[in-house]
């Protein structure tokens, strides 16, 4: 019980302490102080941890509505990342592959109790808030970035790096999206049809839950164009909701992003 309450307390400061950090590296993003590199991978950093924060409280809210009480007793019903994340696993590892690759790695995950749950059709939807909410904050700042004025020099569109690292974020969320939605064991894809499985075939898919997603980032990362596959139905939402500026605009901030290969 202590060790609960001392991982509880010393999170609180976490997600406040992540919003200063996106909002005093987008001040600098807007400005284009240098290397803003630097800034624009603060930003699209922070802004990550603050949506899979998100992702996960709208994972123990529907559960919650659909009559899983317990995610209220575990602390889930909070934005403090610590109290539904391994920090090693899911901040650490995720981040890493973030900054490296470019793909956003599922992080956190809440624990439900889908006995609990009154439907089975209330399990697929803790399932789908997730994906749902990385595709509804994904719309959201694809919105900003076109509210943000437009640069141009010498006629040619030079966005700043903060309409780069919101671009980019927004990019994020749709791949993500993309990413979660698939019927993969260990992805909230398959959470979603899981109920309608019979118990024989989830046992038997139970064996491999824990490393198909691995297998599926290995994939990703040693198949040439592999990623494009999640890459380009992002790429397309954003087109249709921000138009080709927007799309440009993140495809630079994510050369921006990992700024040591810049």
């Amino acid at each position: 019980m202590t060790g609960s309450l001392s991982k509880q307390s010393a999170g609180r400061w976490v997600f406040p302490g992540l919003v200063a950090v996106a909002v005093l590296a987008g001040y600098a993003a807007w400005t284009n102080a240098t290397p803003v590199g630097v800034w624009i991978f603060l930003v699209v950093l922070a802004g990550w941890v603050i949506t899979l924060c998100f992702h996960e409280f709208a994972h123990a809210a529907v559960a919650l509505a659909g009559g899983d009480i317990s995610v209220r007793a575990r602390g889930y019903l909070t934005l403090n990342p610590l109290r539904y994340v391994n920090a090693a696993y899911s901040i650490v590892i995720p981040v890493v592959i973030l900054a490296v690759g470019g793909i956003p790695l599922p992080g956190g995950a809440v624990l439900i109790e889908n006995h609990r749950l009154r439907t089975r059709w209330w399990s697929s939807l803790v399932s789908f808030a997730g994906p749902a909410t990385n595709l509804l904050i994904g719309i959201v700042l694809v919105y900003v970035v076109d509210s943000l004025p437009r640069e141009y020099t010498n006629g040619v569109f030079t966005p700043n790096g903060l309409y780069q690292a919101l671009a980019f974020l927004a990019l994020l969320q749709f791949v993500t999206a993309v990413l979660n939605i698939l019927p993969i064991p260990g992805f909230d894809g398959f959470g979603i049809i899981a109920p309608y499985l019979s118990a024989a075939t989830q046992r038997s898919i139970a064996s491999i839950r824990g490393w198909a997603p691995l297998v599926l980032f290995v994939i990703l990362f040693s198949i040439p164009g592999a990623s494009t596959y999640l890459f380009r139905p992002a790429y397309d939402l954003m087109d249709s909701l921000g138009g080709a500026t927007t799309s440009y605009a993140a495809g630079i901030g994510a050369g921006h992003f990992q700024f040591w290969r810049t």
